[in-house]
């Protein structure tokens, strides 16, 4: 399982300088997008929802990230591996 940022644990997180009203994005720094699940492997979103993200209301942002714990198991399916896809490509 892939470590998630905690801001809370970050120094500056906590000073007042640095609050904002808006939901923080899940972004880790991780920005690989699965080829077969179309997921980024470090935050979990789609790459549209990713572009989006600066523009979406606050509610649709924590619609999404509502779902993204959901979303992970789609990047260890058996179909969406790396050796099931070098297997296929042997066929």
């Amino acid at each position: 399982m892939t470590q998630r940022y905690d801001p809370a644990l970050d120094a500056a997180a906590t000073d007042p300088i640095w609050r904002r009203d808006e939901i923080e994005s899940p972004c880790v720094k991780v920005c690989i997008l699965h080829p077969q699940a179309k997921i980024c492997v470090g935050c979990l979103r789609t790459g549209d929802e990713i572009a989006g993200w600066s523009r979406m209301s606050p509610d649709r942002r924590r619609e999404i990230m509502g779902q993204l714990s959901s979303r992970e198991p789609a990047l260890r399916a058996p179909e969406n591996r790396p050796s099931a896809r070098r297997r296929d490509r042997r066929r």
